[in-house]
């Protein structure tokens, strides 16, 4: 199908079905797992809003596009998902895949609304066209900055791959932590081999190492390095960004995936409709559902509300971000505008940092709530 996208304005009435665009990375070199806990989440949801009977009468139907972390193809896949006619985009793991695709639906004037990407400057500027359910990056990372300065760490490593997304990172410790008597020490983790990584941790006396790399190299590798070195007994080793929450973490590392703190966005206790959507993800994957698949479900959730409330006119469908109450799986979902953020941001979202029990790896400890 090769229309143009629809036009600001334009109205779909006459289609049988409400389109949602899900942009997923089900590919590597995207973060495959992430991206198969989201799409379970999108697709229960949207079997349950059709269950309940759809959007007007009218069936809601996803249509999936791979992103395999490539932001170039995630700008495609919004233009193409315009021609096609979608009412709204949903989804994205990936910050910089999510900031092509915002740019794209912002400049083609088609609602977004990113399901996990925390990258604070998801758009260049303002824009009434996206919103953002996950936090974003300067809060989870300053209540995991908080975690750091309250066991005890002022010296402290970050082992960074290049990124906008993990520079931003590096910056949103720094600027936290410097204030309050703590040192961010940046080693760059392309270039040096995990040997070398570990005599510049030595040489730095660092507590604390952050991974800020991909899975599963060099991540893997460095954990490896760093437990095996006796002059680090000591260190904690520790992934903000949430390498260790699928279960490849576990698979790959074995009793040396657990005791690294990451950040989750989950409550004490789901919602009662967290609680059900929990077990029917469960069902789906084989495994714990993570907290990417509730936002995927939430997603949907949220947008399903809007269109029954402002119809799927985009730009009617984009007044409704402001009003959006909606009880989600983890809690009253609402929007507002955020200094320094262009974009709709979801707030009250739950923050907590966890790791993998030593004596149980299947299991989560939660060591720091927001």
């Amino acid at each position: 199908m090769n229309t143009p996208p629809t036009p600001r304005g334009a109205e779909r009435s006459d289609e049988a079905t409400v389109r949602i665009g899900a942009l997923v990375p089900l590919t590597r070199p995207g973060w495959v797992e992430a991206g198969r806990h989201l799409l379970a989440g999108l697709e229960l949801a949207v079997g349950d809003v059709n269950d309940a009977g759809g959007i007007g009468g009218r069936p809601l139907e996803l249509v999936i596009r791979d992103t395999a972390a490539d932001p170039r193809r995630a700008a495609a896949a919004v233009d193409e998902l315009a021609r096609l006619g979608v009412a709204a985009l949903a989804g994205e793991y990936h910050s910089v895949v999510a900031r092509a695709a915002a740019a794209r639906a912002d400049a083609l004037g088609l609602p977004f609304l990113c399901s996990s990407a925390v990258l604070d400057a998801l758009t260049e500027g303002p824009t009434e066209w996206v919103a953002r359910l996950a936090p974003a990056q300067s809060h989870g990372w300053r209540v995991y900055a908080d975690f750091l300065l309250g066991a005890g760490h002022r010296r402290i490593a970050v082992a960074a791959e290049p990124s906008v997304y993990w520079a931003s990172g590096t910056r949103i410790l720094r600027d936290h932590l410097a204030p309050r008597g703590g040192t961010v020490i940046e080693l760059d983790a392309r270039a040096l081999a995990p040997a070398a990584l570990c005599g510049e941790l030595v040489g730095h006396r660092a507590t604390a190492l952050l991974l800020l790399a991909g899975l599963p190299e060099p991540a893997v590798s460095i954990v490896r390095s760093v437990r095996r070195d006796p002059r680090l007994a000591g260190i904690m080793i520790g992934a903000p960004a949430g390498q260790p929450e699928f279960a490849a973490w576990p698979a790959l590392l074995g009793d040396d995936s657990a005791g690294i703190p990451f950040l989750r966005y989950l409550p004490e206790h789901l919602t009662p409709l967290g609680a059900r959507v929990g077990s029917a993800l469960r069902e789906r994957l084989a495994e714990a559902p993570s907290f990417v698949g509730f936002e995927g479900y939430d997603t949907v959730a949220v947008l399903t509300h809007m269109l029954r409330s402002h119809g799927s006119e985009p730009a009617r469908l984009i007044r409704a971000w402001p009003h959006v109450a909606v009880e989600g799986t983890r809690g009253l979902i609402r929007f507002s505008r955020t200094p320094g953020i262009g974009v709709w941001q979801g707030a009250g979202t739950p923050t907590q940092v966890v790791d993998r029990d030593p004596a149980r790896p299947d299991r989560f400890r939660v060591l720091h709530a927001v």
